[in-house]
Parts: C-alpha cells; structure tokens; sequence
C-alpha cells in the first residue's frame, strides 16, 4: 500500500548513525561525536528573548502563509546590501530550509525530469528528488581543484530531460566555496540550456577565508535561481526551523500554493526570532571564530596521520578527508571506528559515489572532544 514515490527513499545515513551512537551512550560508553551537523552553540539569548516576548503579547496565530512582512521585507534587505541579489519581500516564501528545497523540486521537476546534484553532496538532495519522482543524475566536483566544478563534466550530464542544477555553496561535506569561475560556468550553462539553478547557501556566514558569492547576483540569474538560506546554521537556530526561499515572482506564487495547504505558514515563533536574528552578527562571529580554531586543530591532527588525507576546508564545520586503511570502504570504516574507538563519523558514501573512501568529520564539538579524538586515532594507526 505504500507508493513508489515513498518506498524508493532510503534512510538518512547520518540519522541511522545517531541511533546507533545514541545506543552505545546508553551502555555508557564515551563516544566522541564527529557526526554533528548542527553548532553545539545555544541560540543567541536576545534572539530567544524577543521571540519570547512577541508570544506574551499574543503573537501565537497563523500568519500569512509567505510570513510575516517585516521578515520578508527585512530578508530582501538583506541579500541586497550583502549579496548584491536586488529582490523585494514579494520574492521571499518563509519556511523551514529543507521544506525550502522540498518546495522548489516540487514546483520545477515533473515525473523523469533530470536534476544534477553535486557529488560528494548533502545526503537528502538525491532523496527529494525520488520523492518528487524526477531523477537525481550527479555531476562530480573537482576535488584535485578544491572541489570546483569540472565543465565538462557539467556539459556531458545536461540533456533534453535536465531541468535544473542544485548548487551547495559553502559544502557540506567537504567545506569549499565555489569561486567565481565555478559560479560563472554555472550560469553560462544554465542560460545556454535554460535551466534553473537551486542554490543552497545555508552556510555561508560560516566561513574562514575566501568569499561567499551568491550566484542570482550575476548577470541574467535573478530570474533563474531559486536561492534557499536559513538561520539553523548561521545563529544555532537548527531546532526553530527557521528559514526562506527567493525566487521569481512567477514561481513564488505556485510555491506559496503548495505552502498553504501542507505547512499553511511557518512557526510564528521561529519567525520572530528570525526576525531579531538577522540584527545580530555578534554571536555569528563567535561561532566563526571559535569554529576556525577547532578547523585549525582537526585539520592539523589529522594531516599528521598517514592514513589520512584532507584538503583544509575554508568554509562551514566539516571537514572531509580521504582514509586508506586495511581496504575497508567508508561504511567499514566508520563503523569500526565508532566499535572500536567510540568516534562517531559519517561514511563518505553517503554523500555520493565520490565519496567513497572518505570520512565526514564534523568539529562542532569542544576543543577537548578533538583532541581526544585525535589522540585516538592517533593510537589505532
């Protein structure tokens, strides 16, 4: 009685790891978690504070179903004075940023059409498109270049029946930003081929050196791209579900249909704390620079460990190096680590077929959870 639809997603690798770490935590064990992917920050307390204040004084019914004008009024203001993306509130849908995804498979994919998803890339990009039963066709990044995109690769995957190209910039997993070269092959083909492009910039107030483009800022873009962001990341909001979507105004209409009748609007608590989050950069840049020093220290660890080989991310709190160790693939190899060692990673494969023979190792953890974790692995080798 299932449908095809749903009997064609698999678990989420990450959750079904979390199980199984949560289950050794309860037999006692100490078990070191580099599968994170959220910041083991709290969310900022004026942040938490305004949103409290707002449901006291009866803020605690429907809004509109796009959110409440002055978030969507302020987001414009935001991606024009820092992303250089001239939108209006009337470009902006407020909802959580994987429904943000859900929402633009569902309004620009059709049954068999194709959607390039990078590869190694976010473990549910591949499973939203089953779920909308269009074909997830992965293209792989450059990892010689920094995890860039590979032009020819990109032209040999379009065809007739590709539709769209889901970018994810900065990466999770690998930590890289795709520079202005990358973004620029993007838009040609994209315009050349007439293809949207769904951008996924969820992380890109995480971020160490280099800098963040988004890519509706370039010239005949705007109109194409579908940009998703949030504040899970940026301000350890991840449990409010805070996020929003910018888009043509055509396709902002078909998605806020969908919005009506499956969410009707976002959490208005977590649309007021969205609202005092943007005024503030303050515990952002905490974050960062705290993530910075634990990307220093992890990076710097493993380069000393012969079985390990990383490129030292410039962006977000992963980083995702290629192992060699006794022919064990990914999965082996992180599940010895959490039986053996009581470090818990994500298998590389998860993230697609190039990932294989890697490990995601989130450092949103404590400075003293790295260093034990590194000592070891350090002891095992």
């Amino acid at each position: 009685m299932v449908s095809k639809a749903v009997k064609s997603v698999s678990p989420s690798a990450t959750i079904s790891l979390l199980v199984k770490e949560n289950e050794l935590k309860a037999q006692g064990r100490n078990v070191i978690s580099f599968s994170l992917g959220e910041p083991d920050f709290p969310a900022p307390e004026k942040v938490i504070e305004y949103a409290c204040k707002e449901m006291f004084d009866g803020k605690t019914h429907y809004t509109p179903s796009s959110g409440i004008p002055e978030l969507r009024e302020k987001i414009a203001e935001k991606y024009k004075k820092e992303n250089n993306v001239n939108v209006n509130a009337r470009n902006i849908i407020v909802t959580p940023t994987k429904f943000a995804l859900y929402i633009s498979y569902l309004t620009l994919l059709d049954q068999s059409d194709e959607i390039l998803i990078p590869d190694p890339g976010w473990v549910s990009y591949v499973e939203m498109a089953h779920l909308v039963r269009a074909k997830p066709v992965y293209y792989k990044l450059n990892e010689g270049n920094g995890f860039q995109i590979n032009e020819e690769e990109m032209k040999n995957k379009i065809n007739k029946k590709t539709k769209a190209i889901l970018i994810n910039t900065p990466s999770n997993p690998t930590g890289s930003i795709l520079d202005i070269d990358s973004l620029k092959i993007l838009r040609d083909l994209a315009v050349d081929n007439d293809l949207y492009i769904i951008s996924d910039e969820i992380y890109e107030k995480l971020i160490f050196e280099g800098k963040h483009i988004s890519i509706a800022s370039l010239d005949g873009m705007l109109e194409r791209t579908i940009t998703v962001n949030g504040f899970s990341k940026s301000h350890a909001m991840t449990g409010l579900r805070a996020g929003y979507l910018i888009a043509n105004q055509e396709l902002i209409k078909y998605m806020d249909n969908v919005q009506q009748h499956t969410l009707t609007c976002s959490s208005t608590f977590s649309q007021y704390a969205a609202l005092k989050a943007l005024d503030d950069n303050e515990d952002t840049l905490k974050m960062v620079t705290e993530f910075k020093m634990r990307r220093d220290l992890i990076y710097s660890g493993l380069s000393k460990i012969n079985v390990f080989s990383a490129i030292k991310p410039n962006a977000t709190f992963y980083i995702f190096p290629k192992f060699n160790y006794n022919g064990k693939n990914s999965m082996e190899m992180a599940n010895f680590l959490l039986e053996n060692l009581n470090i818990s990673v994500v298998p590389g494969i998860a993230f697609g077929p190039s990932g294989e023979n890697h490990l995601r190792f989130s450092f949103s953890t404590s400075r003293e959870n790295i260093i034990e974790g590194l000592e070891r692995l350090q002891k095992l080798i």
